[in-house]
C-alpha cells in the first residue's frame, strides 16, 4: 500500500517555507484523481501551515490514446466504478457520447496556466476537471479551455500564446519525465518530503482513506501539528467555489444526508445554487 524510497537530488525539492512538500501526480482525466479531491481539500484546510502541494501531470497511455470504441468503453466503465465506490459524481457515458478527443492538449493547457503562477495553475486544473466531470464538456475543445482560463482569472492573451508555444509542451514532457524517474506508474500518487532532502520520500500509490494521508503528515513532522479548525460550510464554498455533496460530507465527516441539509439551507438563502450532474449533485457558491 505505502512504499518509501529515497531521492537525494536537491533539484526535486522546492520547500517554499513549509515543513512538508507533497508531490501530487495527477491525470486530469482520471476518475480516481477526481475522487481524491475531497481528501486534498481537507488536507489543505487542516494542515495548510505545514504542507505545500505541487501538482505533477502524469497522464496514462490509456487516456492519451483513447481513440477506439473499446478504449472509450473501458474508461467509461472505470469512471462509473469510481463513482460507485467514492460517491464523487462522474458519468462514464460521456466517453461514449462526447469523448475527450485530445487529452494531450488538456495537459499542455494546464502547464500553460501554471506559467501564470502555481495558484493560477491549480485554479485552472480544478476548472477543467469541473468542466469534464460536472458539465460533461470536451476539455480538448479550444473554446472550453479558453472558458476555463477565463473562469480561472488568467490573462487570456498570455494563456493563448503559452498554450501554442513549445514551452508548455516541454513542461508537460518534463512532468512525465519526473514521474518516470520517481517510478510513478499510476495516478493518483502522492510523494511526501520533509525539510531534510536527504530523508526518504514516502510514496502512496492509489486512493486511500483520509486518515492514511493525515498519519503520514503527522509522522513526518518533527513535532505534533496543531490542525486548523474547519471553516463553516459557507466559508468552504466561498474558498473552493464549487463542491459535490460527498465532498462536503467527507471534509466535515458527516453523512451525505446531513451535508445536503446544510447545503440546502445555503441554497434557500440564495448563497449557493444546486447543480444536478447525472449521478450526483454539486453546489456552486453565488452570493
Amino acid at each position: 500500500m505505502v512504499s518509501a524510497k529515497k531521492w537525494t537530488d536537491a533539484s526535486w525539492y522546492n520547500q517554499d517555507q513549509k515543513p512538508l512538500e507533497i508531490y501530487l501526480f495527477i491525470d486530469p482525466l482520471s476518475s480516481d484523481c477526481w475522487a481524491l479531491e475531497p481528501k486534498i481539500k481537507k488536507l489543505l484546510l487542516e494542515y495548510e501551515p505545514y504542507i505545500r502541494i505541487k501538482h505533477i501531470l502524469s497522464s496514462s497511455l490509456d487516456t492519451l490514446n483513447c481513440q477506439t470504441q473499446k478504449q472509450r468503453q473501458e474508461i467509461a466503465n472505470s469512471w462509473n466504478e469510481t463513482a460507485k465506490k467514492s460517491g464523487m459524481p462522474c458519468n462514464g457515458n460521456q466517453w461514449l457520447k462526447n469523448p475527450v478527443e485530445s487529452p494531450f492538449l488538456a495537459s499542455v493547457a494546464v502547464k500553460a496556466a501554471e506559467m501564470q503562477g502555481k495558484k493560477a495553475g491549480s485554479r485552472f486544473l480544478r476548472s477543467i476537471q469541473e468542466q469534464l466531470f460536472v458539465e460533461q464538456k470536451n476539455i480538448s475543445d479550444y473554446d472550453v479551455l479558453l472558458q476555463c482560463a477565463e473562469q480561472s482569472r488568467l490573462d487570456l492573451d498570455e494563456f493563448t500564446h503559452d498554450m501554442n508555444s513549445a514551452t508548455a509542451s516541454k513542461a508537460f514532457q518534463c512532468d512525465v519525465k519526473i514521474a518516470s524517474e520517481m517510478e510513478v506508474h499510476s495516478t493518483p500518487t502522492l510523494v511526501f518530503f520533509n525539510e531534510n532532502i536527504e530523508d526518504e520520500g514516502i510514496k502512496v500509490d492509489g486512493l486511500y482513506p483520509y486518515e492514511i494521508y493525515s498519519q503520514i503528515i503527522e509522522q513526518m513532522l518533527e513535532e505534533k501539528p496543531v490542525k486548523k479548525d474547519l471553516p463553516s460550510v459557507e466559508e468552504f464554498l466561498m474558498r473552493f467555489k464549487i463542491a459535490a455533496t460527498v465532498e462536503v460530507a467527507e471534509v466535515y465527516d458527516i453523512s451525505t444526508k446531513e451535508a445536503e441539509k446544510k447545503l440546502k439551507k445555503l441554497m434557500f438563502t440564495n448563497k449557493v445554487e444546486k447543480i444536478d450532474a447525472g449521478n450526483g449533485t454539486f453546489w456552486r457558491y453565488i452570493f
